[in-house]
């Protein structure tokens, strides 16, 4: 969204003054309020209006300033088609040509195609090109979420040209706090401050306080590689470079901060089993079709393991009690193979696995099973010991429990890096999946072990 380039007054939103304007059509009275708010509260008003009322409001702003609001406005993607058919097409086109490049291609993604062409048509030419050469780029990809709003400048010029280009670009461009060297053929030479610029002489090359150690990422790099990179070195902004090292774009904080809640959300999503959690479906219809295959898929598998069960109907009916401890050993199952799961998950997703050799979490995860198991498994042996009165029922459930978390711990740990080597998204080794898998695998060590030692327990 809009980087915020001067401080704004606070100023406090009058909700009743302002739709009183708008119910008196008052131009003036409306405009003179409005537009003392800082954007993010025009937006957060604009959202909460009726249709009747957005409609006067787009008679009252210019598209440049509806452009700043309705970059701020935060809405579910598929009500972006629904607030443009309010407007007028050629009010519409404009306001999105008004907008960041990067900002403009986000909306523009959520349209239908024959939209897209329609706005880009209407659209000032040197605007519309600016957001094709952005929408061809694929989703996900620091392509996608860079802007070309940014200031250049060449070595073989001084601070006071540099300067001047600066003030000349800088209502435009997303950020002022970089400027980026390039040579002749656009290719990025090194970067200097908005600082450099305020404390070096006038007369001063730009090439002798060029910093050219520069960190950037290509245009194809996932987006999450792209956040990651601005966080660990705490930049304001990143070049974005094709395999040449021409300068195409630049990404900024606040974009990767969008990035960052849509992947944290996509994940999570993932974690539940749920396929999109971006919106809220106010439809039970569209909420049922989301999740019902995670959902049908678990159902099979949890047919697996009732019929796994089944396969042990004689050890069952020859020791009923033994029943009575399967949820026992499936949900510590569960449970351990969760947490081994959101550890492998995190550490992929912050890029701290990439950092360490993985054969060490597998070792750390296969300890930690064994001391959890141990534990907890001598626990419920001494407790089944005294419910029961039957010592070798305890070890049986404690045995089973140590065998399950070890095994259950080593899955949880190992099926998101093998997804992750093979290029699949972690996250969708889900929580409910893990689970499922774990109840399979504790139920098999739990009766085998049952039958082995029978004469034990009759």
């Amino acid at each position: 969204m809009e980087e915020v380039k001067e401080e704004h007054a606070v100023h406090h939103m009058n909700k009743e003054l302002l739709v009183d304007s708008l119910k008196n059509e008052d131009i003036e009275g409306f405009r003179a309020e409005f537009l003392e708010l800082h954007p993010y509260d025009q937006a957060s008003f604009f959202k909460e209006l009726e249709e009747e009322h957005r409609e006067k409001i787009y008679h009252y702003l210019s598209p440049e300033e509806m452009a700043t609001l309705f970059e701020n406005l935060e809405i579910d993607d598929d009500e972006y088609k629904d607030v443009l058919a309010e407007m007028n097409p050629n009010y519409a086109a404009d306001m999105i040509s008004k907008m960041y490049v990067d900002d403009a291609v986000d909306v523009l993604n959520e349209l239908e195609k024959d939209q897209v062409v329609s706005y880009l048509t209407i659209m000032d030419e040197e605007a519309a090109q600016e957001i094709k050469d952005l929408l061809h780029y694929e989703e996900y990809t620091a392509g996608s979420i860079m802007t070309t709003d940014f200031v250049s400048i060449s070595a073989n010029q001084t601070v006071r040209s540099a300067m001047y280009i600066l003030k000349n670009e800088a209502p435009k461009a997303e950020t002022i706090y970089y400027i980026y060297v390039l040579d002749e053929q656009k290719r990025l030479l090194g970067v200097i401050s908005l600082r450099d610029l305020i404390v070096n002489d006038d007369d001063t090359m730009i090439a002798d306080i060029t910093n050219d150690r520069i960190v950037s990422v290509s245009v194809g790099d996932d987006q999450e590689e792209v956040a990651r990179k601005i966080k660990d070195y705490n930049f304001l902004a990143l070049p974005v470079v094709d395999f040449q090292n021409h300068l195409l774009g630049i990404i900024t904080v606040d974009d990767v901060m969008d990035v960052m809640e849509e992947e944290a959300s996509d994940d999570y999503s993932k974690l539940a089993a749920v396929s999109d959690m971006d919106t809220i479906d106010r439809n039970p219809l569209s909420a049922a079709r989301k999740r019902l295959p995670w959902l049908i898929i678990l159902l099979f598998l949890g047919m697996m393991t009732a019929s796994l069960i089944g396969r042990f109907e004689e050890t069952l009916n020859k020791v009923a009690i033994l029943a009575v401890f399967i949820p026992l050993i499936a949900g510590m199952a569960g449970n351990t193979g969760t947490q081994a799961l959101a550890v492998a998950v995190r550490g992929i997703a912050t890029g701290d696995l990439e950092k360490e050799n993985k054969w060490k979490l597998i070792v750390r995860e296969a300890g930690t099973g064994l001391i959890t198991g141990a534990i907890c498994g001598i626990l419920v042996s001494i407790i089944i010991f005294i419910w029961k009165g039957n010592i070798f029922l305890g070890i049986l459930v404690g045995i089973s429990i140590l065998c399950t978390l070890i095994v259950a711990t080593l899955a949880g740990a190992l099926i998101p890096l093998i997804m992750h080597k093979f290029k699949i998204d972690p996250a969708v080794a889900s929580g409910p999946f893990i689970t499922t898998i774990n109840d399979l695998i504790s139920i098999l060590i739990y009766f085998g072990m049952a039958t082995l030692f029978m004469s034990y327990l009759i």
